[in-house]
């Protein structure tokens, strides 16, 4: 069997009854609304809480590629609001995205740096773009948490 195209007014009237088609939706639900070839950058909602990620938001901004920033509307202001802080300091444009299928799980997304057309970035996870802060991070830990001896033989300025 051959499909029939349908006509301009028999679209319009669907379009009006069911809304208007969407590409790829499963994927702009999972980045706040936009596709995944234009994302520079992912923190999800666990990640936002192990945390503070404003650095490397601040560092992908700077960057000049997504001048887009998401934010998950639904999660509590307090956890999001340096975020949109950052985000006008470095004079991106954000929205908040507060409708229902944006969801608040662990593995939900709770901030996208988006760019307008695509960029195929890859990896856009904020742990795997950026490793070296994380382990700078525990390294100062490390060097806090030695003895006596330690401290003895490893004395800055020497």
């Amino acid at each position: 069997m051959v499909k029939e195209k349908k006509s301009a007014v028999q679209q319009r009237l669907d379009n009006g009854v069911y809304g208007t088609p969407k590409i790829k939706p499963d994927e702009q639900r999972k980045y706040l609304g936009t596709f995944r070839e234009r994302v520079c950058l992912t923190i999800s909602v666990a990640e936002l809480h192990e945390k503070n990620w404003q650095p490397e938001l601040a560092a992908e901004l700077a960057k000049g590629i997504g001048k887009l920033v998401f934010v998950n509307g639904n999660l509590p202001h307090e956890m999001v609001h340096g975020y949109i802080q950052t985000a006008a300091k470095a004079g991106a444009e954000f929205t908040m995205k507060t409708a229902p299928e944006y969801k608040v799980q662990p593995a939900s997304l709770a901030i996208v740096v988006a760019a307008k057309k695509a960029v195929c970035q890859s990896p856009v996870d904020v742990q795997k773009r950026y490793p070296q802060q994380e382990n700078n991070q525990q390294k100062s830990n490390k060097k806090e948490n030695g003895g006596f001896l330690h401290r003895l033989f490893h004395r800055e300025g020497r």
